[in-house]
């Protein structure tokens, strides 16, 4: 069955598909869920031992998605400063250096490891950019950057790795630093990816969420899902959509189904007068 578009509402099953998610309703155990929560940084930090910085092609394309890497400034020459939240071994950072260089970009991720092979590349200078270790929905952000003080955060293939309790946790403690008026850029994976549906029976953890063989997890959204999500964390939606790709394997005779979901979202100004009121 071709590859279909219902909308917002992302794609339409076919039987199969909707058939499998339906069977698919047994949970982890509480037991094995509660230790893999405990255990999430140290899973993170054996997928880059084994995948070292192999895993993930540079994301060249981020600019190209997201303008407001380019547009968002107030001013000819104004130097952007950046977050990007879970950097990993910095395949957005590097490319975003090369290609902007009137940019300082503070990266941060759960692994150690990844951010030692950060620091290791030979891009990596300190007078353009500041790597870290932080877990989002602990540590706080303000021990390495100045309140109110981003322009941009990149949050790209990172919230999903969070355990949905805390994911507005993780919001909360990025909006402590983002200036107001300030953006957020945030592309993750949508409900009813191909990566969903390849779950085997076993593997899921609630509703939109599962466990890989490495012991990572990752989360599938909903437009609806990110922005109550975004709301409660004190947020102003101004885009969220889906975006569709299809994957196509021409030796296998294979065409795959991506979904994804790709928000803008800005911490409100501060001199913006509240009409409601």
């Amino acid at each position: 069955m071709p590859f279909q578009v219902r909308g917002q509402k992302g794609r339409i099953l076919t039987s199969e598909e909707a058939e499998k998610l339906m069977k698919d309703q047994s949970l982890v155990s509480n037991f094995k869920q509660q230790k893999l929560e405990s255990d999430a940084q140290k899973n993170w930090d054996l997928f880059y031992k084994r995948n070292s910085t192999n895993f993930f092609k540079d994301r060249h394309w981020t600019t190209r998605e997201f303008e407001e890497l380019k547009a968002c400034r107030e001013f000819e020459n104004q130097k952007l400063i950046v977050l990007e939240a879970g950097c990993g071994v910095g395949n957005c950072l590097f490319p975003l250096l090369e290609d902007d260089l009137n940019v300082f970009i503070y990266a941060c991720d759960f692994s150690p490891r990844a951010i030692e092979f950060v620091k290791q590349n030979h891009l990596y200078h300190t007078e353009r950019c500041k790597a870290f270790q932080c877990d989002l929905t602990k540590d706080s952000l303000l021990e390495n950057i100045p309140a109110d003080s981003v322009d941009v955060v990149t949050l790209i293939f990172v919230l999903s790795a969070i355990h949905p309790d805390k994911m507005q946790l993780a919001l909360e403690n990025i909006y402590k630093i983002l200036k107001p008026g300030g953006s957020i850029l945030f592309r993750d994976y949508g409900l009813y990816d191909h990566t969903m549906l390849r779950f085997k029976n076993g593997h899921k953890l609630g509703p939109n969420f599962y466990v890989r063989q490495d012991g990572t997890r990752s989360f599938f959204f909903s437009d609806e899902y990110v922005a109550q999500l975004l709301t409660a964390a004190g947020y102003e939606v101004l885009v969220n959509e889906y975006v569709f790709r299809e994957t196509v394997n021409k030796k296998e005779g294979l065409c795959v189904p991506r979904v994804f979901l790709q928000c803008k979202f800005k911490k409100p100004d501060r001199n913006r007068i509240d009409l409601t009121c």
